[in-house]
């Protein structure tokens, strides 16, 4: 075996370490991940209690459903974003919109914790937008020159199409070129 043929040498972990960096890409990870991060406070800190020694200290409130329906629908949301990316300005708006909402019913949109999560990914969902890819030789398309992008474009000679002569009698010709309105 020669030290050139890394292909059969490679540790699982790294293949699977690559998958996930390519699956990563192509969709606004870190926005449903910060969104996933928000509604999870947001849903749990109605429900939770905390023992200091004998003293139960109960976060739950009234709007304890309210916040259980935001925290899921950002989850969602978040989960959204990973498996359906077209949907990511809707689901970027929506999540904005839920951590908004989460402030006056969630307990300050669990405790602010959820409130920034949901919000910073939202605003990452909005404004994230799908990469070009790599040319054959490797090259990202910012490095390129505007003649090359310009020559990308392009498949095949130029050519310019030919225009008609006035001896093919068109109906522009008929009526002196006018409009039927003008």
């Amino acid at each position: 075996m020669s030290p050139e043929s890394t292909g059969q040498n490679e540790h699982h972990i790294g293949v699977l370490r690559r998958r996930f960096r390519a699956w990563r890409g192509n969709r606004p990870f870190w926005a449903g991940l910060f969104t996933i991060l928000g509604g999870l406070p947001i849903a749990y800190f109605p429900y939770a209690s905390l023992k200091l020694g004998n003293m139960t200290l109960a976060m739950s409130t009234t709007a304890g459903a309210g916040s259980l329906i935001i925290g899921v629908l950002l989850v969602t949301l978040g989960l959204t974003m990973w498996f359906h990316h077209i949907v990511r300005v809707f689901a970027g708006v929506a999540a904005i919109l839920l951590a908004l909402v989460s402030i006056p019913v969630a307990n300050i949109g669990g405790f602010v914790i959820g409130f920034l999560f949901s919000l910073v990914g939202g605003a990452l969902s909005i404004s994230w937008a799908p990469g070009e890819p790599e040319d054959a030789d490797g090259t990202p398309p910012a490095e390129r020159t505007h003649e090359e992008h310009s020559a990308d474009a392009l498949h095949g000679p130029v050519t310019v199409p030919q225009q008609q002569g006035a001896a093919f009698g068109t109906a522009a010709d008929a009526d002196g070129g006018s409009h039927r309105a003008g």
